[in-house]
């Protein structure tokens, strides 16, 4: 369980790096670019933004790792720490001190990751058949995710930034699922990677997570960190936990002093990283904007 939590802080470090670095990137392209498919391809010409990339693959390699060691339940409110590894980058790249608030988000965040794990001791699980009815959660799911990015186009610059980040987060929870099925499904068939090419799982993790890092970056172009990031991190494990449950069949204990700890962790996960999103320290990154002198934000 140590070397689990290891590499859950890890994925989670190497995630909120490498998010402050696309987003740094991401926030100088003009807003035009958003949602469109031009917007990647000029950020692949940063050498911030690649590195910002690379950090996050990096940071989903680990994941992975805790997501083959440990069910997706248990691994989410780990991996959802990533933004207090934001925030302390962020101060020290734009000196800002950690004030009370600061603080006060990170326990927040910490003490319902403790919560959840302790009171749920998430465990179990079955694999589903490639066409079980189990799998219907994922459209469904995935349909969420356009309607938000449906509303987000008719809406002010600061709303749509969050909900084009909380449509990555659920994508990116989709993915943690994918990953961990792809996982458990290659370890079980005792057959090489190969196999993977003759389920329809990997395929749509690759879709998913594309369109994933697509939206995030429209959401990074359209607003600071402080407003972009928070709605994807709470999204991420929330969607992960859920479809963890409704497809691998994964277990929580549900008597009631259980069920209470794990909703007040999670509420106080949620909270912590609303109050982590508005930190002066993420903020910071609107300082120095490069737009375009004829773009203007709205």
């Amino acid at each position: 369980m140590i070397v689990t939590v290891v590499l859950g802080l890890a994925a989670a470090a190497l995630l909120g790096a490498g998010f402050v670095a696309q987003q740094h990137a991401a926030y100088t392209e003009p807003l035009g670019e958003m949602l469109r498919l031009h917007l990647l391809l000029d950020l692949v010409r940063k050498p911030l933004w690649l590195a910002g990339i690379g950090a996050m693959v990096a940071g989903q390699v680990l994941g992975a790792l805790v997501l083959q060691r440990t069910d997706v339940s248990r691994a989410e409110p780990l991996l959802a720490t990533n933004l207090i590894f934001a925030l302390a980058l962020a101060s020290v790249l734009y000196r800002e001190r950690l004030g009370r608030w600061e603080w006060l988000g990170a326990v927040l965040v910490s003490g319902g990751v403790a919560s959840f794990l302790v009171f749920g001791q998430p465990e179990g699980g079955t694999l589903p058949g490639s066409t079980s009815a189990a799998w219907l959660a994922l459209p469904v799911t995935l349909l969420v995710a356009g309607g938000l990015v449906a509303v987000a186009i008719r809406v002010a610059l600061p709303i749509k930034a969050m909900l084009l980040a909380a449509a990555a987060g659920i994508l990116y929870g989709t993915q943690d699922v994918l990953t961990r099925d792809s996982l458990v499904r290659l370890g079980q068939s005792g057959q090489g990677p190969g196999m993977l090419l003759t389920v329809w799982q990997p395929y749509t993790l690759v879709a998913v997570a594309a369109v994933g890092i697509w939206l995030s970056q429209s959401a990074f172009d359209a607003a600071p960190l402080r407003v972009s990031l928070p709605a994807a991190t709470a999204a991420e494990p929330i969607v992960g936990i859920v479809l963890g449950v409704a497809i691998l069949g994964e277990r929580l204990r549900v008597d009631p002093p259980a069920l209470a700890g794990e909703v007040v962790g999670l509420i106080a996960l949620v909270v912590g990283i609303v109050i982590l999103g508005h930190s002066p320290s993420l903020a910071k990154s609107e300082q120095g904007d490069s737009r375009r002198p004829d773009e203007e934000r709205e």
